[in-house]
């Protein structure tokens, strides 16, 4: 079967929803903006001229590694399988775009970006024997979302 993929360049809109489906795979899901800028040239100015917003899905150790890596706002770029969506809701008919995400990371023409691997090994949650008992993950583990927002870079623990 023909699927039609897209590289789409934009912002990322919303915060990164993230959860494990009843069969135990990892899914993110995030809303991303690209806007078209346009130079006026009688202005001598940018201007953008349109937004168009995807829906963004991402499985398994992608999921994890957006989750702990993208936060709102950040440029990033997205490759994916795209999806044209059709749906009534309240008599009125609605189309959303979504691309199956192949790979997402940060665009590095608008900033700059620290790589770390995840290696499947690491993703392993142990039982630590500290306090409530909880699990804690091993070093280079993803964080958790907003772990970012927090200050704190992937794997990095509260202390100095």
């Amino acid at each position: 079967m023909n699927e039609t993929y897209l590289t789409v360049v934009g912002n990322v809109a919303t915060r990164v929803e993230y959860r494990t489906t009843a069969s135990g795979v990892p899914l993110a899901r995030f809303r991303l903006a690209s806007s078209v800028r346009r130079f006026d040239s009688q202005e001598r100015s940018w201007s953008d001229v349109g937004t168009s917003f995807y829906t963004v899905w991402a499985r398994r150790s992608l999921a994890e590694n957006v989750a702990s890596s993208v936060t709102v706002g950040e440029p990033v770029i997205v490759t994916g399988q795209f999806r044209l969506r059709e749906s009534d809701r309240d008599g009125r008919h609605y189309v959303s775009a979504e691309l199956s995400a192949h790979s997402v990371g940060h665009d590095l023409s608008r900033g700059t970006s620290a790589f770390v691997r995840v290696s499947s090994a690491r993703r392993v949650l142990v039982e630590s024997g500290h306090g409530d008992g909880g699990p804690e993950a091993l070093p280079g583990t993803p964080e958790p979302a907003g772990a970012l927002a927090e200050g704190k870079l992937p794997g990095q623990s509260a202390e100095p």
